[in-house]
């Protein structure tokens, strides 16, 4: 009876999908990222705390450097997701998994490559950066034990896209909790106790890295119950572009974001210095927590939008899209809400030994959390027309957001407001925030748009098995 009940409580790709069947299919993915930003943020509390505020300023600064490089498996996680889970959902099994195969297999190959690229680079990409004398050495060391961990950081990244999409969401939600807590107490080992300082969170964080990363690897290797498994497979051209280019909007929207810090970091250090650069890394921590809900939930509902795009069902798709535009609504306001009440609590757990920078960071984050209103309409509409084979729409959406209208606050700004004008790099300015949510979110932000009709949809889609990435945007509207 227990085994029948466990069985009738799986949920499948194929189902229809309620407001609760949605939050209970994605809720792994959101507490997996949420978990995941937290278990960063416990790096920057004991380098912060245990090492000192030069160390912490040189983690932050590299910091972008190392995200671009990891961006890799963000784009064949969520790019391969779409293509495989759509191929599931045309009753193509075999070659799904010929295809999840030369993915990951193409990953570990690239991640060597870039591990390796970056540990000789290590010292010209710190002063590209920008950092001075005092931190250089730390800049240097942070990169290069963490291109260590770069092939296991973009496995762990693919896998955490395809354990959703083999139906195993709860199964990620464990690897990432497992990587996290090794993260947490070798942290506290290696830093708190032992005093290895950056270098000794550095390892910490590889070795956490290598678990998320192997993990799923073997599960995936050995035999399982799920719909994807790794074996044999061939070179496809086709659909490694094809994985690519549905992906390229995350894989841009992480260089565009870490291309963005880098020029941020640029502009703090010469306006505020050092404790600027330090202020902006703890705002960060705290950014990741709160956008992982927004980024988990599209990852999570990511593989249900494929497979139905995939089976043709229009309405149902429909459905996924205006509930979900409800769910982010709701979680707009109360994260922006919450931010703000919260501010001073939260930015205490990292510089509440500094007064001066406790300040500045508090200012800092009260006008970067209006952000938190829009940035989950983008996030998700990004996401739901990668999850449709739409990798230009997602791609411009994604970088709208992530890049050019932040490159107009970053330099507009201070030119008009001096240092206090950097303060919201998400969102600008909080004036034109309104202006950028129109141009960039699917939905208008909730401006009227008629009602597609069946031959509207069928003229846009065609058939998913000769225009695979030719996904709809009308049937969207609400």
């Amino acid at each position: 009876m227990s085994r029948k009940r466990a069985k009738k409580a799986v949920i499948q790709l194929s189902d229809h999908f309620t407001t609760g069947k949605m939050l209970r299919f994605t809720l792994p993915s959101v507490v997996m990222m949420i978990f995941t930003s937290i278990y960063g943020m416990v790096d920057g509390y004991f380098v912060s705390n245990y090492v000192g505020a030069v160390p912490f300023a040189s983690l932050n600064l590299v910091m972008p450097f190392i995200m671009i490089l990891s961006a890799v498996g963000f784009m064949f996680g969520t790019g391969g997701t779409a293509l495989v889970s759509m191929t599931l959902g045309t009753g193509k099994h075999k070659r799904a998994n010929e295809i999840f195969s030369l993915l990951t297999y193409l990953l570990i190959a690239c991640g060597v490559v870039l591990g390796a690229m970056g540990f000789v680079i290590a010292p010209w990409m710190s002063r590209i950066l920008g950092a001075t004398p005092e931190m250089l050495p730390y800049a240097i060391q942070y990169i290069r034990i963490n291109m260590i961990g770069i092939p296991f950081f973009m496995l762990q990244n693919l896998f955490q896209s395809f354990l959703v999409a083999a139906e195993r969401p709860r199964l990620g939600l464990r690897v990432t909790i497992l990587a996290g807590c090794t993260n947490m107490v070798l942290d506290w080992l290696f830093v708190g106790v032992l005093g290895f300082g950056l270098g000794g969170a550095a390892a910490a964080t590889v070795m956490s890295q290598a678990v998320g990363g192997m993990v799923p690897l073997f599960y995936f290797l050995l035999p399982n119950k799920t719909i994807l498994r790794l074996g044999k497979t061939h070179m496809d051209v086709s659909a490694v572009f094809k994985a690519c280019t549905n992906g390229a909007s995350e894989f841009l929207s992480n260089c565009a974001s870490s291309i963005v810090g880098m020029l941020y970091n640029h502009q703090l250090l010469r306006y505020i210095g050092t404790d600027g650069v330090a202020a902006y890394g703890v705002i960060m921590y705290v950014n990741f927590c709160f956008v992982g809900i927004y980024f988990g939930y599209s990852m999570g509902i990511a593989p249900v939008v494929g497979y139905h795009y995939g089976a043709d069902n229009k309405d149902e798709l429909r459905g996924l899209f205006q509930r979900s535009l409800r769910m982010i609504l709701t979680a707009a306001i109360v994260l922006t809400l919450l931010s703000e009440a919260a501010s001073g609590f939260l930015v205490r757990i990292f510089v509440g030994y500094d007064p001066k920078l406790f300040a500045l960071t508090v200012h800092g984050f009260r006008i970067y959390a209006i952000a938190f209103l829009f940035m989950g309409f983008n996030i998700f509409g990004s996401g739901f027309f990668t999850a449709l084979n739409n990798g230009k729409i997602s791609a411009l959406l994604s970088v709208s957001r992530s890049l050019v209208f932040q490159l107009i606050s970053i330099y507009l700004l201070p030119a008009l407001l001096g240092a206090t004008g950097l303060w919201p790099p998400d969102s600008g300015a909080w004036w034109w925030h309104p202006t950028a949510c129109a141009l960039s979110s699917p939905s208008g932000c909730g401006s009227g748009s008629r009602r597609p009709t069946d031959t509207d949809y069928a003229q846009s889609k065609g058939s998913c098995q000769t225009r695979m990435g030719k996904a709809a945007p009308l049937f969207l509207s609400s």
